[in-house]
This record gives structure tokens, C-alpha cells and sequence, in this order.
């Protein structure tokens, strides 16, 4: 008895003297709560730590999915999810659904999508465009900060009490614009943004932890309206983004579209009213459903009835399919890799689900995609993970992510040329510098250009931002030190810098574009890149010639302004404007190789100029001075 006594007091010194790890909360009671959100086209969820595990959060009637749609009603009414979705046919204007798709994205970007079709989008210019409801013209992130409120209010109550943070998921080929306006959604929703995930990343990081792989696996993440294709290197827990690529107009409502096309084209119907095309993508949503396990379904509207099977749906999907699997091979070959160096092929998403989209993934691939967790849920249950680690619930040591940035980051130099300060597929957080200098004597303020693309010249690249750094001494051409430096954080966003070093003056810019590049266009850069290389190489040569000469043209007018008529005789000077003539001519109409030679040739007519002024300023400067004072 004595010996238990004992030893029941020793375990209760040990409780008394209880240490967590670094980052991790002592008690339970302790533990910050935070919460993953998967912020889907079709459907989002929230997932968090719960009961010893990483979990789904569910709503009052047991639902996990919520539908990503708002409905307008009456007297300021706002529905979110199923309630909204079932006034979808009756009052599709007042009823968004797939508003992702316009995150951060202008008029002219969304138009031509029928997924959108349905709404009375307001053009705003440049700004991101604006959906005209009952309840006034609103912005994508209003509605999406509608759906947000909604998980962030079903995440407090599941788990009793004020959330710390969120770790949101975006598509991996969101660009600045596009994530800033997620970023200002949760903050319009009341949520703290502990940090932007890639979807795929998220993903991945949710799968290697249940099943602890290594090497490289294709996360291939089809969703409603957003295409993701990444491959990651697993090592140890360390999640390394090898490339991304991808399509932010390519899901399973572009299914929908394609069956509505068929079924329209089949029973001889021309223009459909709002409500009629809404009835009808609803339909051809529940067919495309239904084909997952049956080999033939009925479509309907009104007095039209259609039976679609397997094999047309198929067919009208395969090219759909085709602009999928286009990006995995650009992904591959921007990953370096060839298919027999891919372990895994991770599915997610809904639209995964559909049959076909397997079978043909699995023959492109050489291998069946791993289906065994749940493609709706993945993604949000690896954010949480996320959201544990970075609330300080888990330390740290478990995972890392390496996210990379999608297209290279520079800046415009002379001649309209792209200096590449940051290259594409470069991991993130990353912060990287450059020097550049004046071009002209005395100037005194710099215009900087910071631009995206993998092209050679800015006129083929996308204008991210512009700002002036103002207050450089006046010195002379190239004396000057401008440190021009680029920091993408860790949710994939810009802020470019520069500063005079000699003075400490510094400029700087948040790069917040008004408006998204959509991934079809990331897609397109890439490629037109690939396909300009040799004519972008000799389009960079010529104008690196052309700026070489302007600048020895110039330096060398002022030279002659100044000590001409003093160092050169009549019959010199003539010489050298006459070569100089030359060089200027062909600077306009000659070649790279051509300019090259003639700025030799001038550079070798103006030597004994340059010698003569040299020793003109050693005169100068020893005029008047004894020996032993120099």
C-alpha cells in the first residue's frame, strides 16, 4: 500500500511538471483552434483538428460539402449553400454560383465563359468586375466572404469557441490578384489568413502524411471550375513543388456545358431564357452525376426528354479531358521528369470522380490513380494540418512546404528587354536582388517597370506595376547603384523595393494588379516562350546592340561638345561624326552583328580622343601642385 502511495505521488509530481514540445500547448484546453478552409468553385468545407484527429466539419443536418452559392432574396435576405442553391432556376440573377472563377479577374477576362452566362456581370474597366444583384453591384469577394462566414461560424460552434486563424486553399496558378482577393474575402469574413495553400500542396501534404511516401507523385486536382496539375518531390516529410500548371476555366461545370451543348444541339433549341439555362445545367449536372454509376441517364427540360450514355458522355468530355492532360505533359517536362519516374497519382476534386476522367489519367500516366481518399475532403483536411502547425498547436519539425511561383518576375531595362530577377518554378518564400545603374549623366530618378513572363522583350510580357525611385545623386552614367530587390512571401505575393545605396533612398510597391491572369494565359505565355525562343534570343541580341550604341553615341556627343574643337582637328572630327553617323544608322535598320561591328569601329576611331582628354584632366588636375604635395 505504502509502495502505491509512493507511486501515485511520483506520477503526480511528473503531471505537476508536464512539458510540452516547442509550439505545442501543454493542455488541451490550451489548444488555439484553427481551421482549414478548402474555398471551392462548387463546394467548400472547413476541416480541423477534433477528437484526436484531422476532420471534416460538419453543419447541423450532418453536411460536410457546402454549396459555394449565394442567394439575394427581399428585405436583405442572404442564403448560403443548398438554401441558396435550390432558388438557383427560380431566380438564377440573384443566385451566384462559381463566383471563383471571377476572383480577381476584370470584365474583358470573363465574358466569353458560359459557366457565367446567366449573370448581369458589370464592367468596371481595369478593376475586377462586379455581379449586378438585388442587393446592388457586388464583387466576387463579397460573395465569397458570404461563404466564408458561413464555414467560419460552422467551425466556432463545432468546436466552442473564437477562431485564431484560417489556412485557405487557392489554386496553385492563382496569381497576385487573384489570391489578394481571397486574402480581402476572409478578412471581409472576419477570418485571420494564416496562410494561402496551394490546392495540390494541400493535398499532397494531407496524403503523404496518411501514407508517408517518398519520390515524386502528380497531385491531379479536377474541381468544379479550376484545373490544378502539380508535381512534388516527398523526402522526409519535406513537400517540394517541383512545377505547377493548369487551368482556372476547366472543370466539371465545363461537363455540364458540354452536355447542355448536346442536349440543345439534339432536340433543335435556340436561345434559352435565365431560368430555362440554369433548369438545364442543373439536369445535366445530375446526369453527369448519375453516369458515375449508371450506363445511361435521362436529361430533361420541359416537354424535352434525352437519354445520354456513358459512351456519348464520354465523348463529349474526352477533349475536355484532352486540355487536362496537355498540362500534366508541360508540367512533366517543367518538372524535368518523365512518367516512369512518378510513383503516385493522387486525385482530387470532385470532378475526379467521373469514370472516364480516371480511365484516361490512368493510361496517360501508365498507372491507376490512388482514389482511396476521399477527393472532396482532401484538400481541406491538409490545410488543417496546415492551420495546426502554424497556430502552434504541433511543432513545425513535421512538414515543410516548398511552394514555387508560376511564371519568372523582372524588371524592364533599356531597350524594352525583361531582366528576370526571379525565375519561374522558384521556390517561395524567396527574396532576391539585383543591381542595375543610370543611364544618362545626372539623372536623378529612375522609372522601374516590374513585369511577368518568360519572354525577352516587355512588350510580350504581362505590366504587374510601376513606381519611380526619385533622389539619386546626379552622377555620371553607370556610376550610380540601384539595388532593385523582389520578395514573394509565402502566399505567393509581390512586393518589389529599390534603393539608392550610396543615399539609402528606397521606393517601394505592393504588387496588387487590378485584375487576375487566368491560367489558359499562363498556359499560352509558356508555350508562345517555348515556341519564340531562337526569335526572342536574336530580338534580345539586337536591342542589347541598339542600347550599347545609343549609349557610346551619347557619351561621345557630349565628349565632343565639350573638348572637340580643343583635342581634334577639323579633318578628325569629321571622321569621327561620320563613323558615328553610321552607327547611328545602322542602330536604326541594321542587324545585331552589324551594329556590333560599327560600335567596334567607332570605338576604335574615338581612342585617340579618349587618350587626348585623359591626359587633358591629368594636367589639369597636377596644375599648380608640387611633387611633394601629390
Amino acid at each position: 500500500m505504502q509502495a502505491a502511495a509512493c507511486a501515485a505521488q511520483r506520477w503526480t509530481e511528473v503531471m505537476l511538471m508536464q512539458i510540452a514540445e516547442p509550439g505545442q500547448s501543454p493542455e488541451p484546453h490550451q489548444r488555439k483552434l484553427a481551421v482549414g478552409i478548402d474555398l471551392g468553385t462548387t463546394n467548400s468545407l472547413v476541416a480541423s483538428f477534433r477528437n484526436g484527429r484531422l476532420q471534416t466539419l460538419r453543419d447541423a443536418a450532418g453536411e460536410q460539402l457546402l454549396p459555394s452559392v449565394v442567394y439575394y432574396g427581399e428585405n436583405a435576405r442572404v442564403l448560403v449553400g443548398k438554401e441558396a442553391e435550390a432558388m438557383a432556376a427560380a431566380d438564377p440573377a440573384n443566385t451566384l454560383a462559381s463566383v471563383k472563377r471571377l476572383m480577381g479577374r476584370s470584365y474583358n477576362d470573363v465574358t466569353l465563359s458560359p459557366a457565367l452566362s446567366t449573370y448581369d456581370l458589370v464592367d468596371c474597366g481595369e478593376d475586377m468586375v462586379k455581379l449586378q444583384t438585388r442587393a446592388g453591384a457586388l464583387s466576387p469577394v463579397q460573395v465569397s466572404a458570404e461563404i466564408l462566414k458561413v464555414l467560419a461560424a460552422r467551425a466556432q460552434e463545432s468546436l466552442g469557441g473564437e477562431l485564431v486563424g484560417a489556412v485557405i486553399t487557392v489554386p496553385a496558378y492563382f496569381d497576385d490578384a487573384q489570391r489578394q482577393a481571397t486574402k480581402d474575402a476572409a478578412r471581409l469574413a472576419g477570418l485571420k489568413v494564416l496562410r494561402l495553400l496551394n490546392e495540390p500542396t494541400a493535398a499532397a501534404v494531407a496524403y503523404g502524411l496518411d501514407e508517408k511516401e517518398e519520390g515524386a507523385i502528380a497531385v491531379f486536382d479536377l474541381g468544379g471550375g479550376t484545373f490544378d496539375i502539380s508535381v512534388l518531390q516527398l523526402s522526409k516529410g519535406v513537400f517540394e513543388v517541383l512545377s505547377t500548371g493548369g487551368d482556372s476555366a476547366l472543370g466539371g461545370d465545363d461537363f455540364d456545358q458540354a452536355i447542355a451543348a448536346w442536349f440543345m444541339q439534339s432536340v433543335g433549341l435556340g436561345e434559352l431564357s435565365a431560368v430555362e439555362r440554369r433548369q438545364l445545367l442543373t439536369a445535366c449536372r445530375a446526369a453527369k452525376e448519375g453516369l458515375s454509376d449508371a450506363e445511361q441517364v435521362d436529361v430533361a427540360l420541359g416537354q424535352h426528354l434525352l437519354s445520354l450514355t456513358r459512351e456519348v458522355f464520354n465523348d463529349l468530355v474526352d477533349p475536355l479531358i484532352d486540355k487536362a492532360i496537355r498540362a500534366c505533359k508541360r508540367a512533366l517536362r517543367d518538372a524535368r521528369l518523365s512518367h516512369d519516374d512518378i510513383q503516385n497519382v493522387v486525385m482530387v476534386g470532385g470532378s475526379t470522380r467521373v469514370p472516364r476522367v480516371r480511365e484516361r489519367v490512368g493510361q496517360w500516366f501508365g498507372r491507376e490513380p490512388l482514389v482511396d481518399i476521399d477527393p472532396d475532403t482532401v484538400v481541406a483536411i491538409g490545410a488543417a494540418s496546415q492551420a495546426e502547425q502554424l497556430a502552434g498547436n504541433r511543432s513545425g519539425e513535421d512538414t515543410l512546404l516548398l511552394d514555387v511561383i508560376p511564371l519568372s518576375l523582372g524588371v524592364e531595362t533599356m531597350g524594352g528587354l525583361t531582366e528576370k530577377i526571379i525565375h519561374r518554378n522558384t521556390t517561395i518564400p524567396v527574396a532576391m536582388a539585383q543591381e542595375f545603374t543610370t543611364f544618362k549623366d545626372g539623372q536623378t530618378a529612375m522609372a522601374i517597370h516590374v513585369v511577368q513572363g518568360e519572354r525577352e522583350l516587355v512588350d510580350d510580357c504581362r505590366s504587374l506595376a510601376k513606381f519611380e525611385l526619385r533622389g539619386i545623386p546626379p552622377m555620371v552614367a553607370g556610376a550610380a547603384r540601384i539595388k532593385v530587390t523582389f520578395q514573394v512571401d509565402a502566399d505567393g505575393l509581390l512586393q518589389v523595393s529599390a534603393r539608392e545605396e550610396t543615399t539609402g533612398t528606397e521606393s517601394q510597391v505592393q504588387v496588387k494588379p487590378a485584375y487576375g491572369l487566368s491560367d489558359t494565359d499562363i498556359a499560352d505565355m509558356l508555350t508562345s516562350s517555348y515556341a519564340a525562343a531562337g526569335e526572342d534570343k536574336e530580338a534580345r541580341a539586337l536591342r542589347e546592340q541598339q542600347v550599347e550604341a545609343e549609349a557610346l553615341l551619347q557619351a561621345l556627343s557630349a565628349a565632343l561638345l565639350a573638348d572637340g574643337e580643343a583635342l581634334l582637328s577639323e579633318d578628325e572630327q569629321k571622321d569621327l561624326l561620320s563613323k558615328m553617323e553610321v552607327l547611328h544608322q545602322q542602330k536604326q535598320d541594321g542587324s545585331a552583328a552589324d551594329i556590333a561591328r560599327h560600335i567596334e569601329i567607332v570605338g576604335a576611331a574615338s581612342e585617340a580622343f579618349a587618350e587626348r582628354r585623359m591626359d587633358a584632366s591629368i594636367k589639369k588636375a597636377l596644375a599648380g601642385r608640387q611633387v611633394d604635395e601629390i
